[in-house]
């Protein structure tokens, strides 16, 4: 099944984190401009009712008429900002025009209390304006009417005072802001740090490191929140089941390769023994087959020895991995010379890096050991060690030009019981063992083809 991965938990929190803050500074503006068309409100209705009264003191009654006190240069001042004036109206009775301007709008059908200032809302040029309306009685008891004074304001000057003082709040909001989501970035960076820790120790408890540290070392957490203490003991019991399982694989492996060794030993010398002394074609035929069943088997028991030793810990020594090549060459040209085979070295005169003498050992002896017996009669084998890359690693190769492998199966070569030919011996193991040698030293498998045939087998070792 195809693993899709999930949210990151830092987008995660930081969504959970700035998308409130984001709509608190949204509702804060606009709850801000609201405020301030309030307030511009309150200071409108304050002058407006100041406005009417003082207008209505100076509509006095003479007789049966009125005398209006208002000079020119007070109507000119109340009306010389368009964009902001201030215009009025005397009716009397209420609704009929006496001066002013007759385009103001009519108040609301409610009822208006005699001396109490009534503001309501209207439109004047098709502009808002806020209009304060008061009625004030005059004449005698037998004559008495009612006069009406309205005074009306636009609502610009509002609004602006509502957008300055919005512009003037918006900037130190967006600071502050932009100040707290940089603190709650850098407290989630924070705080996810154990997070990081933990992922940096489990990909380290997980690698296989150069030497005999153990693969599955404990994870230390020692200043980290308690979730994180508790998922790391969690891990650290995961990792503690694990190795006790690989070791009791491990020692379970040695054990019966070690049992299996003895009477697969006393096999094969009693079956030598018998093939010597039966002179019956049948019978000796049948002895053969079970002999070199026997060493088949008793091969198995050796890699499946070595892929268990490969496997512990490896203690590093100062090794010549030129010299330690042309030994093993050496060793095994005999038998590459009764296969009839050129088996020879190229490289290197020295090549020192650090290392398990054992393990290259029996590394290369699989490597010489495949190329013999894939690479056919009158093949042409070859030993090299050369540096690569300006010194840092050692490249050791065992080059055959025989029929090789095809290009799509050159990553199963190392693969545990995978062979590249039905041809009869072996048993898949020797090249799993070189890539377990050449992980627990560091280094990585090298395998490509040859041209125009053949097969370059390897490692590619850190030089020291």
């Amino acid at each position: 099944m195809r693993q899709i991965p999930g949210v990151s938990l830092q987008r995660k929190l930081l969504l959970w984190l700035l998308l409130p803050q984001l709509v608190l500074w949204l509702s804060g503006g606009f709850l801000a401009w609201r405020i301030a068309l309030q307030n511009g409100e309150k200071g409108i209705d304050q002058t407006l009712t100041q406005s009417v009264r003082a207008l209505a003191r100076q509509i006095k009654p003479i007789g049966d008429g009125l005398l209006v006190d208002f000079p020119k240069a007070a109507q000119d001042i109340l009306e010389q900002d368009p964009a902001d004036r201030i215009t009025y109206m005397v009716s009397s009775p209420p609704g009929r025009f006496l001066l002013g301007n007759a385009q103001l709008p009519p108040p609301p059908p409610v009822e208006v209390r005699v001396g109490d200032p009534y503001l309501y809302h209207g439109r004047l040029d098709d502009r808002p304006v806020r209009v304060a309306l008061l009625d004030v009685d005059y004449g005698t008891p037998q004559t008495r009417q009612t006069l009406r004074v309205q005074v009306a304001q636009s609502l610009t000057v509002r609004e602006r005072i509502a957008q300055e003082l919005l512009e003037q709040m918006l900037l130190p909001m967006g600071l502050m802001g932009l100040a707290l989501s940089a603190l709650v970035y850098a407290g989630v960076l924070h705080g996810l740090q154990p997070l990081k820790r933990l992922e940096a120790q489990i990909e380290q408890a997980g690698a296989r490191p150069q030497g005999g540290t153990d693969p599955l070392t404990p994870i230390e957490l020692t200043s980290a929140p308690q979730e994180v203490h508790s998922l790391a003991s969690t891990i650290n019991r995961l990792l503690e089941a694990v190795a006790r399982g690989q070791e009791k694989e491990k020692r379970f492996l040695n054990d019966a390769a070690h049992q299996l060794r003895t009477p697969l030993a006393g096999l094969i010398g009693q079956t030598e023994l018998a093939l010597h002394e039966s002179h019956e074609t049948a019978v000796q035929e049948r002895l053969k087959k079970v002999l070199s069943a026997a060493q088949r088997s008793a091969h198995l028991v050796h890699q499946l020895l070595q892929l268990a030793r490969s496997e512990s810990s490896v203690e590093m020594q100062s090794i010549d991995l030129a010299a330690l090549a042309r030994d093993v060459a050496r060793e095994w040209a005999a038998r590459a010379l009764a296969q009839g085979m050129d088996l020879g070295y190229e490289g290197e005169d020295r090549l020192p890096l650090q290392g398990q003498p054992l393990l290259v050992r029996e590394a290369l002896n699989n490597l010489i050991d495949n190329a013999l017996h894939y690479g056919g009669a009158g093949a042409t084998v070859t030993v090299r060690v050369t540096r690569e890359e300006p010194g840092r690693w050692a490249l050791l190769v065992v080059e055959d030009d025989g029929p090789g492998v095809s290009a799509e199966h050159l990553g199963d070569l190392f693969a545990r019981f995978w062979r590249g030919s039905d041809k009869a011996g072996g048993c898949g193991l020797g090249l799993s063992i070189v890539e377990e040698i050449a992980l627990r030293h560091g280094g990585r498998t090298v395998a490509e083809g040859m041209v125009p045939k053949g097969l370059r087998v390897g490692m590619r070792l850190p030089a020291g």
